[in-house]
């Protein structure tokens, strides 16, 4: 396929402007648009841990987490094909791909007879999630520029994992009051519609600031090949490789706690009232905490916020394993949400900060690759653990691991870096 690139006389090849405050109306609405995009995945968080268990009767952990691992390898995929898709044709094309694939995802959980249309929903909403988050975070990227990088990530961070947050609630309380289906997955059907709509009569192309903001920005590395930008970003490159290691953890041990926490805490006898409270608490804090987490890595770096962040989760999940009752689980979730939080857009803003604007966007799709990765790994892994010696021995296992990469973090990564080499 030709690469397609806007006329000459098109009024946005020229003359965009860069800044939060002078694109602020474009941004916000990508804010609330990401928001929708957290609530889509968050109508599974609580619910479908419990539907594996309670209506289709998966007796194994590996086999109930299965959802997991195909919503991870199949967002993983995509947000590798996201960054070079948009810059290939544009950033709204596949932003509103993506909610149109999302079409189909409640439709499935309400009426799937069996285990196999749930793994099939989960494989649509991974290349839904995949294509739409990554694109929302580019955008973002595209109109903000380089000051306010940290910034803009946390808050589109924070809007989607409030969604997150947020609609993992509500669906707690919905499956508590009408039952895991339909209710809670009607929830993520108006999200979409919403999202899609926003989408097309709203949303802006922002593919040229990114354009405007190379012409200002020299550099060796300026013209690279999409197999280039791969292996710059996974191993050669120090900053962004370390980057791409410690989102791979991170999304490993969000995996295990999506997968695991609901079934060791109504093994243990909580409510399903109190499961969703602790479901929401750890995204809520995580959404919540970037908003302060992300300016503050603008203003003190990213390196040693994603090391600390690391340690804090690493700390949080030991106390999932050792403790029981719901008093400690709801300290250990906002522990993990704090962590999260310290992480989640410093690492994106660091992938910013050392990648050229021509190849920015590839290089978000390929950090993004292995971060989602952390899903699908986590799920095989944790269900593996879990079947062979119980659910606290896997999460003390992800607890060590998560330790261990925040240290490769603090030994590999640089300091300050604003340009790739």
């Amino acid at each position: 396929m030709r690469r397609r690139t806007l006329p000459p006389h098109d009024p946005e090849s020229t003359g965009a402007t860069l800044g939060l405050r002078q694109n602020l109306a474009q941004f916000m609405l990508l804010v609330a648009v990401n928001a929708l995009v957290g609530g889509t995945l968050g109508q599974e968080r609580t619910v479908l841990p419990l539907l594996a268990s309670r209506t289709f009767q998966l007796g194994l952990y590996t086999s109930a987490l299965t959802y997991i691992l195909a919503f991870g390898l199949s967002k993983a995929a995509m947000n590798y094909f996201a960054g070079t898709l948009s810059d290939r044709y544009g950033r709204k094309p596949v932003l509103v791909a993506g909610w149109v694939l999302a079409i189909p995802v409640p439709v499935m959980l309400i009426f799937g007879p069996s285990w196999g249309w749930i793994i099939a929903a989960n494989v649509f909403l991974g290349v839904s999630q995949g294509l739409t988050w990554s694109t929302a975070v580019i955008m973002k990227m595209d109109l903000v520029g380089p000051k306010r990088r940290g910034l803009a990530m946390g808050l589109n961070e924070a809007a989607g994992y409030l969604g997150v947050a947020v609609t993992a609630l509500a669906t707690g309380y919905i499956a508590s009051a009408y039952g895991l289906r339909p209710g809670p997955f009607l929830l993520g059907a108006a999200y979409i519609a919403l999202g899609l709509g926003l989408s097309v009569l709203t949303v802006r192309e922002t593919h040229h600031h990114a354009r405007s903001e190379a012409t200002r920005r020299a550099g060796a590395h300026a013209g690279l090949t999409t197999r280039q930008v791969f292996t710059l970003t996974s191993f050669k490159d120090r900053s962004l490789s370390a980057a791409s290691q410690a989102g791979l953890v991170n999304n490993l041990n969000d995996g295990l706690a999506w997968g695991l926490f609901p079934v060791l805490f109504v093994t243990s006898g909580l409510s399903l009232n109190q499961v969703g409270i602790l479901a929401a608490v750890y995204p809520a804090v995580w959404g919540a905490g970037q908003l302060v987490t992300g300016a503050a890595s603008d203003r003190w770096g990213r390196k040693w916020l994603i090391v600390a962040g690391m340690l804090v989760q690493a700390t949080a999940l030991g106390i999932v394993a050792a403790a029981h009752g719901f008093g400690l689980w709801f300290v250990a979730a906002v522990l993990l949400g704090l962590g999260t939080a310290m992480v989640y857009p410093a690492l994106l803003a660091a992938i910013g900060d050392v990648s050229h604007p021509t190849w920015r966007a590839r290089s978000i799709g390929v950090y993004r690759l292995w971060r989602d990765g952390g899903f699908a790994i986590g799920a095989l892994c944790a269900g593996l653990l879990a079947d062979l010696y119980g659910i606290p021995a896997a999460i003390a296992t992800v607890a060590a691991l998560t330790a261990v990469s925040g240290l490769v973090v603090a030994f590999r990564m640089r300091g300050n870096d604003h340009t790739a080499g």
